[in-house]
């Protein structure tokens, strides 16, 4: 089966490297096509990142738009731009326009949680009129941060029904399920018809980390039961959260929790519908 990641990372975030090193990941350009080939992994979307000074995320300092920096980006790849709201002056907001006009650049992404700003938050206006303008979803970092740093009042899925509301022709993506706010997320999802979620970073770790849970089956049937709740699997994709576990692996945690039938849907399907700039040769 073909598969499209529309969640993995390609930048040179220090905690990347380490974590990639913990659990056997080869965080290299090399070791992402060698992943990528060997699970049929074709195509996909980076969210773009970037730190100014090493282990800096969530950095205040890096300018938007955050791009990704590991090495040149395989073909068929292709990124979401990372925002910073501490750093969207009019010269940010002039160099985002421009990067959302690349052909490799597919979305936007915003940090919630990590940068402390509801994602309703009016600094965040300019961005979403420019994803309204070139037609281009925007994907949310909601649920858990894997910094302390982080605030979850921040980063909590409900926020996104507030959005979705005020921009309701805007394509949205939850990231990470709200994890761990499953129900909220598939609530939101089912409530409004612009709101999508990427699966990607629901577990983090090495093979015996996710052989360990995925031994649960009541850890199993959390994401089991927010799918029902929606009944919406044609607004589900397949995310890895790459580098932060190897794409097998984390393969094989989705496949667990999506229903056989609708594995084309959510492992490739979907994405091709909402990031519609993406072009597969």
């Amino acid at each position: 089966m073909k598969i499209i990641d529309a969640h993995f990372h390609y930048s040179n975030i220090e905690v990347f490297y380490e974590i990639a090193a913990k659990n056997g990941v080869d965080y290299s350009r090399k070791g992402f096509i060698k992943e990528a080939e060997e699970n049929q992994v074709v195509a996909g979307v980076c969210m773009g990142l970037s730190e100014s000074r090493k282990s800096g995320f969530p950095d205040n300092d890096a300018e938007t738009p955050m791009n990704f920096d590991l090495d040149e980006m395989p073909v068929n790849f292709y990124f979401s731009a990372g925002v910073n709201p501490y750093k969207l002056t009019k010269d940010n907001l002039i160099r985002l326009e421009e990067t959302v006009q690349r052909p490799d650049c597919v979305g936007i992404k915003i940090y919630g949680g990590y940068y402390q700003y509801y994602f309703t938050d009016a600094i965040y206006e300019p961005v979403y009129e420019l994803a309204l303008k070139y037609d281009i979803p925007v994907s949310f970092h909601t649920g858990d941060t894997y910094s302390d740093n982080g605030l979850l009042k921040y980063s909590h899925p409900l926020t996104i029904d507030e959005l979705a509301c005020r921009y309701p022709s805007m394509k949205i993506v939850i990231c990470h399920l709200g994890n761990p706010w499953l129900m909220d997320t598939a609530e939101i999802v089912y409530k409004n018809e612009n709101v999508y979620s990427d699966l990607s970073g629901l577990l983090v770790g090495n093979d015996a980390r996710f052989k360990f849970f995925t031994s649960k089956e009541l850890f199993l049937n959390m994401y089991r039961t927010s799918f029902i709740f929606a009944n919406r699997y044609d607004k589900f994709l397949y995310g890895s959260d790459w580098p932060l576990s190897k794409m097998k692996t984390y393969i094989g945690l989705c496949k667990l929790i999506v229903p056989e039938e609708h594995h084309e849907k959510v492992f490739y399907d979907n994405a091709l519908n909402v990031y519609k700039k993406m072009k597969i040769s």
